[in-house]
């Protein structure tokens, strides 16, 4: 940073003799930084030059927040004169771990508030956003919701959460001073597993390949299995196919019945279980055969 002061262009113009000394000045607290060649500041990166004892420049070197203020140039003339320049230090921003949200774990219904600060100069803007891209969603009445791509403000609301409005939130924090930076903050609800079956009824021909749906809601995450005519667990081989498609708190569950047989006949129970409870859901399965010719 450079400030200059040349006194054949100021509005009282004075040339400088050898007799006659140039002090520099901060004007906050009137610290003395330099008089005339000499730096008597003990600040290293404080530095002062000439061109002919008629421009006077003075530098400061690797510039720090704390060097924004005024600073002044002052001529010991009969009646001084003085000359002042300001300077302002922009700061990028910096968000404040220790005055920032972390993750959080609530149930659903209940309330809850993500909260982030940043320093910088100017004072940083703070948006929130989604990580995955999706709106936020924002309860403004029992029944009524809001979607906004993003929300300005350092704290980010919910009354009542809901299970969809759990997902990865940045906090990003800009001010004009490159880079902006952001905070990535986990909103988690927590309920226990909800349970729905498409088809509840189905009747298959002998010998093709059955397969029964299942669709979970839950979170924390689940344990899911299988059961028949509520006996032993049902497992993946030979017989059965048992998969799982996760996605976040939303779990899709097929069984495969290969080489549909007679036996095969009865109640297959689909299982889910985390922390909070345990839900099942119900499917019935009948044979279908075909009429003698």
């Amino acid at each position: 940073m450079l400030l200059l002061f040349t006194p054949s262009s100021s509005p009282d113009s004075v040339m400088i003799t050898d007799s006659q000394l140039v002090a520099w000045v901060r004007a906050e607290d009137q610290t003395i930084l330099s008089l005339h060649t000499k730096v008597v500041t003990h600040n290293s990166r404080i530095g002062v030059t000439h061109d002919n004892l008629n421009t006077w420049q003075l530098r400061i070197r690797q510039l720090k927040e704390s060097d924004r203020g005024c600073y002044m140039c002052q001529i010991n003339t009969s009646v001084m004169k003085i000359q002042k320049g300001c300077l302002d230090v922009y700061v990028p921003p910096d968000i404040i771990n220790d005055d920032t949200s972390g993750d959080l774990s609530v149930s659903e219904g209940e309330n809850a508030t993500l909260w982030c600060k940043a320093t910088g100069h100017p004072a940083p803007r703070i948006v929130w956003k989604r990580e995955d891209g999706q709106s936020i969603v924002l309860r403004r009445g029992p029944r009524e919701f809001a979607k906004v791509e993003m929300f300005n403000g350092t704290n980010l609301s919910f009354w009542r959460l809901e299970r969809r409005q759990m997902g990865a939130y940045l906090c990003i924090a800009s001010n004009d001073v490159p880079p902006a930076v952001s905070k990535r903050i986990a909103l988690n609800v927590n309920f226990a597993p909800m349970i729905k079956v498409p088809n509840q009824l189905l009747g298959a021909p002998l010998n093709t390949d059955v397969q029964l749906e299942c669709y979970v809601e839950a979170y924390p995450n689940t344990i899911n299995y299988w059961i028949k005519n509520r006996g032993e667990m049902l497992l993946n081989g030979s017989k059965y196919a048992i998969r799982e498609d996760r996605s976040g708190y939303k779990v899709f569950m097929w069984l495969i019945i290969r080489s549909f047989s007679p036996n095969d006949i009865g109640t297959y129970n689909c299982v889910s279980t985390n922390s909070l409870g345990r839900a099942e859901g119900t499917l019935r399965l009948y044979g279908k055969y075909s009429r003698p010719s």
